[in-house]
């Protein structure tokens, strides 16, 4: 009884909102799908830190929806013209100096993209989260919401569990955290310096740190992106890929 009377306070004062009301799952989708809009096309930037090296690359990005998305590399010189293309679960990688094409197989959905701490999973899955995942309130503030998202028992995934931390005012992210199938935190991802970009409100930068490497880390800024363009699947083409 006395966490009724706790709970119907807090409602009173606007602390915090009954379950109920609050779709999980398409809070999560909303934050997964911030920067894709019906179509968009970004320039980033990512620069990546390691104990051995440092690099930074400048990017323009395509995406059509959640299934279509093509990334090249502008700079610097060296990588000019790397790309990435990803058409529902398939990627593929261009490499200009050879002039070769390589389809991304499921053994290596788990290696790095890029040199960075991004995955190649992550590019497959990282917006399909609302689909693969069941979701548990965790804990509510006055500013902000921490939800746990499990695996569905079907669910072809790499991760044990995930823990968002959003903003309640705007639904932004503020982080999420990452967990192995031993449910120990691997990974986590951090996002801030929150403007406004393409008409959009929305966090310009995003941290990604491995846990058990303190000292590296992958930061990606969004310097500029325009929402709802022209583009159809035909544009998310290997032809597409390989155009210099």
């Amino acid at each position: 009884m006395p966490y009724v009377i706790a709970t119907f306070v807090l409602l009173l004062l606007g602390l915090t909102t009954p379950a109920f009301a609050l779709d999980l799952r398409e809070l999560i989708r909303q934050v997964e799908t911030q920067y894709h809009g019906s179509s968009a096309q970004a320039r980033v930037s990512m620069e990546v830190a390691t104990d051995n090296w440092r690099r930074t690359l400048e990017m323009e990005s395509w995406s059509l929806g959640r299934e279509h998305f093509l990334t090249r590399i502008l700079e610097p010189p060296k990588e000019k013209g790397v790309a990435t293309l990803k058409v529902r679960k398939e990627v593929w990688n261009y490499l200009p100096k050879v002039d070769r094409v390589i389809k991304i197989p499921p053994s290596m959905m788990g290696g790095s993209w890029m040199g960075s701490h991004i995955t190649n999973d992550d590019l497959v899955k990282g917006s399909q989260v609302d689909e693969d995942y069941t979701f548990a309130l965790l804990e509510e503030t006055a500013t902000s919401w921490r939800i746990e998202c499990l695996p569905k028992p079907e669910a072809a995934v790499v991760w044990g569990k995930l823990v968002y931390e959003i903003e309640k005012a705007r639904k932004l992210p503020l982080r999420v955290d990452y967990y192995d199938e031993a449910l120990q935190p691997v990974r986590e991802i951090v996002f801030d310096e929150v403007r406004e970009i393409g008409g959009r409100v929305l966090p310009s930068r995003m941290t990604v740190r491995p846990l058990d490497k303190p000292a590296e880390r992958t930061l990606m800024r969004y310097h500029d992106i325009r929402f709802d363009l022209a583009i159809t699947e035909d544009f998310f083409s290997l032809r597409t890929l390989k155009a210099r």
